[in-house]
């Protein structure tokens, strides 16, 4: 969802590691729900700008036809055409360099790991809802070859190449699903936040279509940035960075606020050993620990990209404001992203839960 910007290069890059059976957090970074992270150490000697980043930073399921890639074009941006969705998310180049900056950025914080759920080692049916430019599930069938592996989206934005054993299908996980009771061993979903209209039913199509003892996992962001030191306060820009995101949200009946209940609406659904483990993330690379460092500059680079996608639909289609209004807006807040005097961060919580045998 890159912003238009520089050529400045993205944080050097490990390939993701294999996921074990039952993977732990990683301790500098993980903690159960109902706890938080004492601090994040901040690094003494900073400067004020970030500089690894200038300032020019950049019910259905149907076979993909070519009449669906007559995309709609609103501010310059491309959206899926489905009719019958609100999907705020655009599809074009930009966004899906964003969404796979953001791969990084998460496969760093769980320190090269795909999931967390303790799937085994021989999962055999796997599905990725809204698998965006198929990232994950790419990784996720080179991983698993001998997993058969679908990759569901709105938009049929992913590569032609792909491993064998993986295939995308054109989707809305709103509608009904239409795959048998039974089928997958594992569900996966990312950053579905503000998507979706009924989580719960969501949830239910997931627990139907899995097998007895089956996983479901999702990664969310609490889009919310804080500090522990008083650095973003209460009229801090970065502190109302949620606010306008939050009541477009509600306006359209999608809330933003899809990790906070996650867990209580898989509950609803029927799944058991439901777990949550939160992450701080850090906005710039302010911090002096050296993992939260580099998560802080990929999570930097992936708000750069990814905040002209973010907001031109939800505040201009939905809460109405000028495009003008919205550029200066934005240059505000990147202004602010960029200052290493802000040591901002948000929570990304992944949430995985069983169904019973």
């Amino acid at each position: 969802m890159a912003e238009e910007g520089s050529s400045t290069s993205a944080p050097a890059a490990s390939p993701p590691a294999k996921s074990p059976p039952a993977a732990s957090p990683p301790a500098a970074a993980a903690v159960p729900q109902d706890f938080e992270i004492e601090h994040v150490p901040i690094e003494s000697d900073e400067n004020d700008i970030d500089s690894g980043f200038g300032s020019d930073t950049a019910s259905s399921t149907t076979s993909i036809r070519d009449s669906i890639r007559d995309y709609r074009v609103l501010n310059g941006r491309t959206y899926h055409n489905f009719s019958d969705t609100t999907y705020w998310g655009p599809n074009d180049d930009d966004a899906n360099e964003a969404m796979d900056i953001g791969h990084q950025l998460f496969t760093l914080l769980f320190d090269g790991r795909l999931f967390l759920a303790p799937i085994g080692d021989n999962p055999q049916k796997v599905i990725d809802i809204g698998t965006g430019t198929g990232i994950w599930a790419i990784d996720f069938a080179d991983q698993f070859p001998s997993a058969e592996v679908i990759g569901t989206d709105l938009s049929p934005t992913q590569p032609s190449f792909v491993p064998p054993n993986l295939r995308f299908e054109l989707d809305d996980a709103q509608l009904d699903w239409t795959f048998n009771q039974g089928t997958f061993d594992y569900v996966h979903i990312r950053c579905l936040f503000g998507s979706i209209s009924d989580w719960v039913k969501l949830y239910k199509d997931a627990f139907r279509t899995l097998k007895p003892g089956g996983w479901i996992e999702q990664v969310e962001i609490n889009i919310q940035i804080v500090s522990d030191d008083g650095t973003v306060g209460e009229d801090h820009i970065l502190t109302g960075w949620a606010k306008p995101f939050l009541q477009a949200g509600d306006l359209i009946g999608q809330s933003i606020r899809t990790l906070d209940q996650a867990k209580e609406n898989m509950e609803k659904a029927g799944f058991t050993n439901v777990v949550q483990r939160n992450y701080k993330v850090p906005v710039g690379a302010w911090s002096s620990d050296p993992k939260l460092k580099e998560v802080g500059r990929w999570n930097l680079l992936f708000c750069l990209s990814g905040m002209e996608s973010w907001a031109l639909y939800m505040l201009t289609m939905v809460l109405k404001w000028k495009v003008e209004d919205v550029h200066e807006y934005l240059a505000k807040v990147k202004t602010a992203f960029l200052d290493r005097k802000n040591h901002g961060y948000y929570v990304v919580g992944a949430v995985y839960g069983q169904k019973p045998l």
